[in-house]
């Protein structure tokens, strides 16, 4: 099982020379009708794990995250930590970010589209 961390958690080590990767897993139909990410968050296909896995820094601590935190970022942490990665996923997803009132960036093209 992966763990989670918090919307607050998250915002709270975000900027920090020792913040995580964060990636916006969501699948295309959600990140297309939304105008939000999470901040320096990439864009990454949920559905091709096995083709961007090698470009992330194996040192590097990584945050996934869906709409809601639920099948879309724990089905990919669960790969990447079955890869050796540490991971967590954003429990509650973009939706909690939001409703937490915490800052999102504009969505900007990415690779893993």
């Amino acid at each position: 099982m992966v763990a989670s961390i918090t919307a607050q958690q998250l915002s709270s080590i975000l900027g920090q020379a020792s913040a995580p990767v964060v990636l916006d897993v969501r699948r295309a139909a959600a990140f297309d009708a939304s105008q939000h990410m999470v901040p320096a968050s990439l864009r990454r296909d949920p559905d091709c794990v096995d083709q961007w896995i090698g470009a992330l820094r194996p040192d590097r601590q990584i945050v996934v995250y869906c709409v809601h935190g639920h099948e879309v970022s724990q089905g990919v942490a669960a790969a990447l930590a079955a890869a050796g990665r540490d991971v967590r996923f954003l429990a509650g997803g973009i939706e909690d970010w939001i409703a937490a009132g915490l800052p999102t960036s504009r969505k900007h093209g990415g690779a893993g589209r």
